[in-house]
């Protein structure tokens, strides 16, 4: 069973400003706001969705595909995804064109004004997963991009007969009704955090349980809270703790390294307490670095660390240590 993940490639611009934003802006003249930061450090880090779900599935074993447009400046992210086993032969580089950027300055309150620069992510409606040696019964992941784009993986799926999990949630913004809908139409396993979930439901006019028994599966995470998977169409609920985290250093990136576990669970056939629960550790390894991709582990500290935290699991370890049919 492959696993492809379509959704936006960016590089992420961290900035650090050693004031406080609300010092320096006059709420008063707030309709003519004009201001300028000088910050102490700028780092460029890899990130995007799509690029943030691969990597950790490539740290847990995997080989992914990704489709995804990036820019004429994407050959070193490129060269970083095939080192760690990714296979990019879906991401086609616009000439041209920059890949998506997103700039991020940070105050010392942890507060942030935050620019996106959708780049040549807006040329990804243009893929197509077809003729990408893709059958039925593999997985495809549509997490937020070009709304078209994320339509069209949609509807590719269904004609491929691939499962596929829906993840719409940082394009709740710019996503139609329609498009909501029909994403959720024959939709696998639909992922949200607790606000997306709410949002989903506003936009589409449904309750929340309405939504999470619209998929199949339903997984909703709650931050510190811990995360629930609704099966058999919200008929069942299995709760998952959160994993000990050592430092909280940076929670961005923190849900596709989750996403990247449920993926992962379900390619290797675990159960959904076995699936969660090594979602919820994936998680906790982003959220212990400051960036999307700056976590590493191997299968075997993985599973250890696993064991540590929610006891011995022989299914858990025959997947992590077991070579996939």
């Amino acid at each position: 069973m492959r696993i492809v993940i379509t959704g936006s490639l960016a590089h992420d611009y961290i900035m650090s400003f050693p004031g406080y934003f609300k010092d320096h802006i006059l709420p008063e003249k707030a309709h003519a706001l004009s201001v300028s930061f000088l910050v102490d450090s700028m780092k460029r880090m890899r990130g995007g969705v799509a690029g943030n779900i691969a990597y950790t599935l490539a740290l847990l074993g995997e080989r992914p595909l990704v489709v995804g447009a990036a820019g004429q400046d994407f050959g070193e992210y490129r060269t970083w995804m095939e080192s760690h086993g990714i296979d990019t032969s879906g991401i086609a580089e616009i000439e041209n064109e920059f890949t998506a950027s997103c700039f991020i300055n940070t105050d010392r309150a942890n507060n942030q004004i935050v620019a996106l620069y959708t780049g040549a992510m807006a040329y990804s409606r243009q893929l197509s997963i077809e003729g990408r040696g893709l059958s039925r019964g593999d997985l495809a992941v549509v997490s937020p991009s070009d709304p078209e784009a994320m339509g069209r993986v949609v509807q590719e799926s269904r004609k491929l007969g691939l499962r596929y999990i829906f993840d719409p949630g940082k394009q709740m913004p710019r996503l139609e009704r329609a498009q909501i809908l029909d994403g959720l139409t024959d939709a696998y396993l639909l992922i949200a955090n607790d606000y997306e979930l709410a949002m989903i439901a506003q936009k589409i006019g449904r309750t929340e349980e309405q939504v999470i028994a619209a998929a199949p599966i339903c997984v909703v995470t709650r931050g510190e809270r811990g995360s629930t998977f609704y099966s058999g169409h919200g008929r069942e609920r299995t709760e998952i703790p959160i994993a000990p985290v050592s430092d909280v250093r940076d929670p961005t990136g923190a849900g596709d390294a989750y996403l990247a576990g449920v993926a992962f669970g379900i390619v290797r056939r675990l159960s959904w307490p076995a699936t969660g629960r090594i979602a919820a550790l994936a998680a906790a390894y982003a959220i212990e670095q400051r960036g999307c991709q700056e976590h590493h582990f191997t299968p075997a500290e993985f599973g250890q660390r696993f064991a540590t935290a929610f006891g011995h699991s022989a299914e858990v370890e025959r997947a992590l240590t077991s070579p996939r049919a």
